[in-house]
């Protein structure tokens, strides 16, 4: 049987579960997604997603390096690149959550038979890696700059502390815990005075500090920390800050470099301010963190232009067709997001995290969830082609999603990040719920006063309407707020009251049987660029609600290619898109694609097409697509 939480540990089923602050995250034992998008999404990922992780790595030899480990043979018989073990450790946490969220007791089986043979892998000194530190391979910790070997650790950790919360102190916890506690010991204060090519050790080593209370993973995350930007790695063609070790934390500007190593460091750094109260860390990350929205985020939410490096640009550099906006980027906002909500009270952060998961994390993968994504660009200029559902596929853009990569850290962020989705949705301050994300659910938390229990119901991103009834609430004062979208500021209501804000606030005593009723326009937009992004001037994009729209060229009538077709006249909300009017822009071949100014464009007769979400794009066959359409002067 999976044994249940008491009472006493309700709360604790999160992936970001602060030690202080007044503001609570949710856990998935109090919000359950009880409908709509999300809970599609998390069928097909506890349904498909999870199990095609599962059979690929085994099918590609990451599974199988364990036991290569264990018979001696895993120099002869090593596949997959220096960090495969890290997706082997997230396909575990993925199969956590799910298991907490359902019951899956096969899942949980699977986990503990993972878990087994990683245990026979590992050291006795706690050491874990399957590419270094054995006979015919290199030594442990002999590349620092690009071995990976800590980065992989921290995935198994915030495996470990998913089962932890989960009430389960079993095999992966162990080996987790020999693990971290090696870790301490090679690299802490008399150890090896430097840190992982990859971030991410630190914001596990944070969690596992919150769930277990030992003090010595906390300070081994502030070592990471404080050593990251006093050069204790290599420089490099890409220069240091491609692995955020050029300057200090505290010092640093905006996020730079490679987009999922800076942000996974800005999430440690978030939680490490956190649990000291360092003020003057989260002021300097929040600050880099906003001035990255600001400057450095495509309108998708997504994060990172360059495509050699994997890397953020300069401020404005966001080119559409040369968007990267690796999903695990996207993964990674979200988390920034929720904690520098958590931490700051911003409810702003909310629509971060929004716009992240409906157009980044969202699009990733296919409708059956057994493809994916792995970079998500704004403009496709060529069909592409599918990829082979029996081949490892490239990171290259000229594919349609596919089954399966060289590099895999997408898939196994998107099942994690799906299967533990309910714990972004509210949290709870005093007696104030907080609900940020709009979707179908059930919320039940004990508050000091009682018990409260709450039921939204809602049809959000397709309609705007959000109704929350009161199914519990205690004598006194329970308050209630709700987010409300920037795009919707001064145009949403509360029960019929205009919103002029963030936030709509319930104020009166909660009493049972009392209806909220939130309304939120989402009729379809258009959204201009800022004048300093140079590489949409003249172009504009349409949203609808939440939700980025797109042009595909499967949509044009005869054959015509997105690249041939500007905006014409006005965007007609419909249903989940929109309807616009097009002309096509007539040209001739020319010898020289440059000339004198003119305002002449050689236009055809306007035509009607379709605009849909970005996420759904590419599930119809290969096609051209583009999310900023230039407008017709």
């Amino acid at each position: 049987m999976i044994p249940m939480l008491t009472t006493d540990e309700r709360g604790r089923l999160t992936p970001v579960r602060p030690g202080r602050g007044e503001r609570r995250p949710l856990g998935m034992d109090e919000v359950t997604i009880t409908g709509g998008f999300w809970a599609d999404r998390q069928e097909i990922n506890g349904s498909a997603t999870i199990d095609h992780c599962d059979t690929w790595e085994t099918r590609v030899g990451w599974v199988g390096n364990f036991a290569a480990v264990v018979d001696g043979t895993i120099a002869q018989r090593r596949t997959g690149r220096e960090f495969s073990d890290s997706d082997v450790y997230k396909l575990i946490e993925a199969m956590a959550w799910e298991v907490a969220r359902t019951g899956d007791e096969r899942l949980d089986a699977r986990i503990e038979e993972l878990a087994q043979l990683i245990e026979r892998a590992q050291d006795p000194d706690g050491y874990l890696s399957t590419r270094y530190g054995h006979p015919g391979l290199e030594p442990r910790y002999s590349d620092l700059a690009w071995g990976h070997e800590l980065y992989c650790y921290g995935h198994l950790i915030q495996a470990a502390v998913a089962r932890l919360r989960s009430g389960r102190e079993d095999t992966i916890v162990r080996v987790a815990l020999r693990a971290a506690d090696h870790l301490c010991e090679a690299f802490g204060p008399d150890g090896i005075a430097s840190v992982c090519g990859h971030p991410e050790v630190e914001v596990a080593l944070v969690e596992l500090y919150r769930v277990t209370g030992e003090r010595r993973y906390l300070d081994q995350a502030a070592l990471f920390v404080e050593r990251r930007g006093t050069g204790t790695l290599p420089d490099i063609e890409f220069g240091r800050s491609y692995y955020q070790d050029d300057v200090p934390v505290r010092e640093a500007s905006a996020l730079r470099g490679h987009a999922v190593r800076a942000l996974y460091l800005a999430a440690g750094a978030v939680d490490l301010a956190v649990e000291t109260g360092d003020d003057e860390l989260l002021g300097a990350v929040r600050a880099q963190y906003d001035r990255t929205l600001a400057r450095r985020t495509y309108v998708t939410g997504g994060m990172g232009s360059h495509h050699q490096d994997e890397a953020f640009g300069d401020d404005f550099e966001l080119p559409p067709d040369r968007s990267y906006c690796e999903t695990c980027a996207g993964v990674g906002s979200v988390m920034v997001a929720w904690r520098l909500l958590l931490a700051t009270g911003r409810t702003e952060y909310g629509d971060v995290i929004e716009r992240a998961l409906y157009n980044v994390v969202a699009t990733s993968p296919g409708a059956d969830g057994r493809s994916f994504f792995y970079t998500n660009p704004l403009h496709k200029r060529v069909p592409g082609t599918a990829a082979d559902p029996d081949e490892v596929s490239p990171r290259a853009l000229a594919q349609l999603r596919a089954p399966w990569f060289e590099v895999s850290c997408c898939p196994t962020n998107v099942a994690r990040t799906v299967a533990s989705l309910a714990a972004y949705v509210a949290s709870v301050e005093g007696d104030v719920v907080q609900i940020h994300q709009l979707v179908p659910c059930t919320i039940a938390v004990d508050l000091p006063q009682g018990r409260v229990e709450l039921e939204v119901a809602t049809g959000y991103p397709v309609d705007g309407d959000v109704v929350v009834t009161v199914l519990e609430a205690p004598a006194g004062v329970t308050g209630l707020e709700l987010r409300v979208p920037g795009w919707a500021a001064g145009a949403a209501t509360l029960d019929g009251d205009v919103v002029d804000g963030p936030v709509a606030r319930v104020d009166r005593p909660l009493a049972t049987g009392d209806v909220v009723r939130l309304h939120v326009p989402v009729a379809a937009r258009v959204t201009v660029p800022d004048s300093r992004i140079d590489a949409v001037q003249g172009c504009v994009a349409v949203e609808r609600g939440p939700v980025v729209l797109c042009l595909e060229s499967i949509d044009l009538p005869g054959g015509l290619d997105v690249a041939s077709v500007v905006l014409h006249g006005d965007v007609v909300d419909e249903g989940q898109g929109a309807r616009a009017s097009f002309l096509e822009v007539q040209r001739g071949d020319a010898p020289w694609p440059y000339g004198a100014a003119t305002d002449e464009q050689h236009l055809a007769p306007a035509f009607e097409a379709a605009l849909v979400p970005y996420h759904s794009w590419a599930q119809r066959g290969p096609s051209t697509m583009r999310v900023w359409i230039p407008a017709a002067r």
